[in-house]
């Protein structure tokens, strides 16, 4: 029986079939991602990481009374999408996220909107994506309204929430909970093979770089082939441990936490 933090999970007895959901977590350097992601799996929040630093994690869920196992990619991209396979042809469903304080942020997220839906009209695949507005916390340095968060969601067809990573472990729970349940509804109009990382061993014959005017031109697409196809590399298969963590030193010198770089939950 699977178990996080020795908790058993209800309904993850031995005759049900998890669903299996990879979730990439999208965004400018600074947004909140890894304190989003860190928050999910932990219910704690640290204030500081390195940014250059990705990681994919790895969770046994239960979302609406069936048992989902999530892993969750990190990704740490600088200011703007680059390396974008890595991702694209790994993640049922992404997360944008930007910060209520930064309109820099705001503009980033509208970037990777775009690279979504370019990906989607390449694939002619839908891939369920959710808009972030994160740090409500700080509302009161806010630099993009809620109807501004509203209006770029509705723009591209997605979900739409505003959280604290640092208050809010219930709406954080509940964020990453919708992604799964989207990716259900995806997969209820469009049975597909799961997704497929694309090695880049041989080179693809079919690549379709973005266009430059949407600023992305530093990306470009593979088509899905039979050529050097594997599956994106899985976490480490290990117990959760406290560790002195490289990426999270907070000012205040806080004592240290549980970070799950590297391990898989049970």
């Amino acid at each position: 029986m699977s178990s996080v933090f020795g908790k058993p999970r209800a309904g993850s007895g031995p005759h049900s079939m998890p669903l299996e959901v990879n979730l990439a977590i999208l965004g400018r350097r600074g947004a909140g991602k890894s304190a989003l992601t860190v928050k999910f799996l932990t219910k704690r929040f640290i204030s500081e990481y390195d940014p250059n630093l990705e990681d994919t994690y790895s969770s046994e869920e239960t979302v609406d009374h069936q048992p989902v196992h999530l892993r969750v990619m990190d990704t740490a991209d600088l200011d703007t999408p680059r390396n974008c396979e890595r991702y694209l042809n790994w993640a049922h469903a992404f997360l944008v996220v930007y910060s209520v304080d930064s309109r820099q942020s705001f503009e980033g997220s509208s970037s990777y909107l775009e690279l979504l839906a370019l990906h989607a009209k390449e694939t002619q695949r839908g891939y369920p994506a959710l808009l972030l507005g994160n740090k409500l916390d700080m509302a009161q340095y806010r630099q993009v309204t809620k109807a501004e968060g509203a209006a770029l969601a509705g723009r591209f067809g997605c979900l739409f929430f505003e959280v604290s990573a640092c208050l809010d472990f219930e709406h954080v729970q509940h964020v990453f909970h919708e992604a799964v349940r989207e990716v259900r509804r995806e997969l209820e109009k469009s049975p597909v093979a799961r997704p497929l990382f694309i090695s880049e061993e041989k080179a693809l014959s079919h690549q379709t770089p973005l266009t430059a005017r949407h600023g992305l031109a530093s990306c470009t697409f593979n088509t899905l082939s039979t050529v050097s196809l594997k599956e994106m590399p899985t976490v480490a298969q290990a117990k959760l441990v406290t560790v002195k963590s490289s990426r999270a030193q907070s000012k205040r010198k806080a004592p240290t936490l549980t970070l799950l770089k590297g391990f898989k939950i049970f």
